[in-house]
């Protein structure tokens, strides 16, 4: 079993490589069980489990619905009971009947810790430094380069290296790409890079909204306002429901419980078919007698 300590350098490990995963922290579990109030585990982009929150069947659970939490970037009250009967869903709870615990409830908190909004800024001058203290200070993360996942990239180098950068975010489809410079020197220097007219105009430049700005701080508050202005709108508030979508998920065979379909998961694969399962016992129930549960 994964103690705390590891748990926590494993999330730090995470973190540093920006990959997304979610913590789950048991607050509530009904006799019988294995698993108590404090357990704790990640749940990773691939559905891997790492720490202990449950048996098999319950750590079924949490995985489909930890990567139905990372989908949407929402925490959710998970509660699983051996019965159906229970509470109605509320926002941001859900409840599963999971018929392979042996009698006891667990209420298992799902947090997903999505990497921050990373901005790449290109430059040592001024702008270039105060963009990257405000930014960080506002949460995001700060980065030179064009990295795959950047949600934004600003060129202040003041004429240094400046095409290359554009150009490779644009065709890197970065959301928000800007060059600081006056208006008439931003024009010049869109006019000679190796770009089509469309692609020219997604460059922002000058760069930031026009609040008269005057002080380097100023400038790069323009430039974090207009990336927070341009950014998607986020999806509306809606009860959580059983995870769809990018998650997905199959039907165990024998007990009929909705597993994760990721590699991660028991499966088991007869006559061409892959089978996903719950736990060792469901599979190994169905590759004792396949043909009892051939019409599920």
């Amino acid at each position: 079993m994964t103690g705390s300590i590891e748990l926590r350098s494993r999330a730090d490990d995470l973190r540093a490589l920006r990959q997304p995963f979610v913590n789950a922290t048991v607050v509530r579990a009904e006799r019988p069980t294995s698993a108590k109030p404090g357990d704790t585990a990640l749940v990773l982009a691939d559905g891997t489990v790492v720490g202990f929150v449950g048996g098999e069947c319950a750590e079924a659970s949490v995985q489909v619905h930890a990567l139905g939490a990372l989908a949407d970037g929402k925490p959710v009250l998970l509660r699983i009971r051996p019965d159906a009967d229970g509470p109605a869903d509320e926002v941001g709870s859900v409840t599963v009947h999971n018929p392979c615990l042996s009698g006891g409830t667990l209420e298992i908190f799902l947090e997903p810790e999505l990497p921050p909004p990373l901005v790449a800024v290109h430059g040592e001058g001024p702008i270039a430094r105060a963009l990257v203290d405000l930014a960080e200070h506002l949460g995001y993360a700060t980065a030179g380069g064009v990295p795959d996942d950047a949600e934004a990239v600003v060129v202040a180098s003041h004429g240094r290296g400046e095409a290359d950068v554009l150009v490779t975010a644009v065709r890197s489809g970065v959301p928000y790409v800007a060059l600081v410079a006056s208006a008439r020197r931003g024009a010049a220097v869109l006019a000679g890079l190796d770009l089509t007219e469309e692609e020219r105009a997604r460059v922002h430049t000058p760069a930031g909204i026009d609040i008269g700005a005057r002080t380097p701080a100023e400038a790069a508050l323009a430039i974090l306002a207009e990336i927070v202005s341009v950014r998607p709108a986020p999806p509306p508030a809606d009860p959580v429901a059983p995870p769809d979508g990018p998650v997905a998920t199959a039907v165990d065979p024998v007990c009929g419980m909705t597993v994760a379909a990721v590699e991660s998961s028991l499966h088991l694969d007869h006559e061409g078919r892959r089978r996903w399962f719950c736990g060792s016992g469901c599979r190994d129930a169905f590759a004792a007698d396949p043909g009892a549960f051939a019409d599920r």
